[in-house]
């Protein structure tokens, strides 16, 4: 006998987390539950706002309708909403038992706050030291400056930076002017510097920055090749859709000879140790970016390892079937 159950939750962010120009105060998703035969499995349905196309209340719907069929013994396709579709899938494999326990908790920290302790936090680093910045929020050279100090004061420390798309040719160029050209190669990649693909190839070509495709990979001329300068995919499944369209995702960026990094979309706890999951089976050699655990204010269902925010359970979540 098959039983669903689906949940609304509702996270507190830290203050000041601020998506494509909007503030968000809380995060909000939903939570599937599937049974059978005495197994159960768990998926996280989280459209992230001004990146998913798709609103929650279209997922509630949509996911409603999945899962009344479901519960009847119809295995249908997936819905369309990438969203959906991969909290979903999540459930789905966890019920199957094909989505492997092994983890990879490892987590590119995300580097904000006072520079002294946070050049304590890189320098304790275990391992290969890999930090993410986000850029292109305030001044292109004040974000050239933060970089170049941050390689400075950590000489094996390798940077991954985030500019959704947000800088010109000409601020492009004011930040490249302000990291040490012998540090440049410590730049794992930008992802999506500027506002075009041909601006950000231009950009790697010209200052020997890596960059990394992350908005692209949602467009419906993307293709997965080998060119110069592009070292990098950065795989976000919750904007993706379904884990087998992760897999193809990632297994085509390998034949392209591109790293592929699974990188989270601000869910919860436990999307986020799924996640972990699915790095640990797709790209087992990356680091993931998963440090996004360090907005919230509560964690959800599941805990991340070490991680001392109190724990939400299924009391705090409301029951939508």
């Amino acid at each position: 006998m098959r039983r669903a159950r689906l949940f609304r939750y509702q996270l507190p962010l830290d203050a000041g987390v601020v998506l494509r120009n909007q503030r968000l105060k809380t995060r909000d998703g939903l939570l599937v539950c599937l049974n059978q035969d005495g197994r159960e499995g768990w998926g996280e349905i989280a459209p992230l706002p001004g990146f998913s196309q798709e609103s929650l209340e279209a997922c509630q719907q949509a996911a409603t309708a999945w899962l009344h069929g479901w519960q009847q013994g119809d295995d249908a396709v997936l819905p369309n909403y990438p969203s959906v579709a991969f909290g979903l899938s999540c459930a789905c494999a966890e019920l199957e038992q094909s989505l492997p326990t092994a983890a990879d908790y490892r987590a590119a920290p995300l580097c904000t706050g006072d520079p002294d302790e946070l050049f304590a936090m890189l320098s304790a680093l275990p391992g290969e030291k890999i930090a993410k910045v986000k850029v292109g929020l305030y001044e292109a050279v004040r974000d050239g400056m933060m970089v170049n100090l941050l390689l400075e004061a950590v000489p094996d420390l390798r940077l991954r930076l985030d500019a959704n798309r947000a800088w010109t040719p000409l601020k492009a160029e004011q930040f490249a002017r302000y990291v040490n050209p012998q540090w440049r190669d410590r730049i794992a990649f930008i992802e999506e510097p500027c506002r075009t693909r041909d601006e950000s190839r231009a950009f790697a070509q010209q200052y020997g920055i890596a960059i990394a495709w992350d908005e692209s990979l949602r467009e419906a001329d993307f293709r997965f090749v080998a060119e110069p300068g592009v070292a990098a995919v950065v795989i976000k499944p919750t904007l993706t859709g379904s884990l087998q369209q992760v897999r193809e995702q990632v297994e085509a960026a390998h034949v392209a000879g591109l790293q592929a990094v699974i990188s989270s979309s601000i869910e919860s706890s436990l999307g986020l140790t799924q996640l972990a999951r699915i790095a640990a089976m797709l790209t087992p050699d990356v680091v993931p970016g998963l440090d996004t655990l360090t907005l919230m204010q509560a964690q959800l269902l599941r805990p991340w390892p070490g991680s001392t925010l109190p724990l939400y359970g299924v009391e705090r979540l409301e029951a939508v079937l």
